[in-house]
């Protein structure tokens, strides 16, 4: 049976993510429509000060929504763990990455709509050296592009921005050789980009399809071998849901595992920089609580 997801909440919506600022106004005015008592909704302008006004709005109202791109709400997510609060989500990034795996829609009125009438499901975690994430965090091209895109392209062509900028920074980017340690075997392998999943989607497209929010595992994913054109083909076929999609990966599933690579490299936790390698990688089930669909 389905639980009914609160009618009382606080709003905080990032307005430096691409469609924060144009937003704020409209979804508070959708929410109260729609039957949401917001007991308040802050506009921040600082993203370095959304975890702050999400730690302090957990502590005020059974559901905090947040409005913001992926790297916003996996900052954020900490604060409900192992909270009865309810993580509600406005998807204002670039990627959505996370919505996309609720199946929560990338549309205003779509998203309001699920933190109106959806139900609240308690769902996994993924956390690398104690750093909590909701979505995915990957090794290889993705941090270089996390870390080197420029933000007007990011704003102005979404996720045809980054396509663009990764392309442009594959020309002086080499394969590493991975280790993965899934809790019996230590698998060594040349790797272009390496995926620690907990959701599906990685870059707003369904990479990883046998990661589920609810299994108690994550998956690492990697794309095997020393060539660029196979980590391209990878995305490529995935979009496509080519049937060879496949063949260019190797799966691994376990609750904890031990990421090695040479030479170290820094990982991308949903968009955002994070440690660096060697490190590990774990789930953390039932951790949350979050609106979603309808089953």
């Amino acid at each position: 049976m389905a639980t009914e997801l609160p009618k009382n909440a606080i709003l905080i919506v990032n307005t430096a993510s691409r469609s924060g600022a144009e937003t704020f106004d409209p979804a508070c005015e959708k929410l109260t429509a729609a039957g949401v008592h917001l007991i308040d909704a802050r506009a921040v302008d600082d993203p370095a000060a959304m975890s702050g006004e999400v730690r302090a709005a957990v502590d005020r109202a059974p559901m905090v929504i947040v409005g913001g791109g992926d790297g916003s709400l996996s900052e954020t997510v900490d604060h409900f763990l192992g909270r009865d609060t309810v993580f509600g989500l406005l998807p204002l990034g670039t990627a959505n990455s996370f919505a996309r795996t609720l199946g929560i829609p990338l549309d205003l009125d779509g998203a309001v709509e699920v933190i109106a009438s959806g139900e609240a499901r308690r769902i996994d975690l993924a956390a690398i050296d104690g750093a909590y994430f909701l979505n995915n965090a990957a090794l290889g091209l993705a941090p270089v592009v996390a870390e080197s895109v420029p933000s007007a392209l990011k704003r102005s062509l979404g996720r045809l921005g980054y396509l663009l900028w990764a392309g442009w920074s594959a020309a002086s980017f080499k394969a590493f050789r991975l280790r993965v340690h899934d809790g019996h075997v230590m698998h060594r392998l040349w790797a272009t980009e390496a995926r620690i999943a907990n959701g599906r989607f990685h870059g707003g497209i369904e990479l990883i399809e046998n990661a589920d929010l609810e299994s108690g595992e994550i998956v690492v994913q990697v794309v095997s071998g020393r060539s660029l054109v196979k980590l391209g083909w990878s995305y490529l076929a995935s979009a496509v849901k080519a049937p060879s999609r496949h063949e260019a990966v190797r799966e691994f599933h376990g609750e904890r595992m031990r990421i090695e690579t040479r030479p170290r490299m820094r990982v991308s936790i949903d968009g955002e920089l994070g440690p660096e390698t060697p490190f590990e990688a774990w789930a953390v089930p039932d951790a949350v609580t979050v609106a979603a669909p309808r089953s």
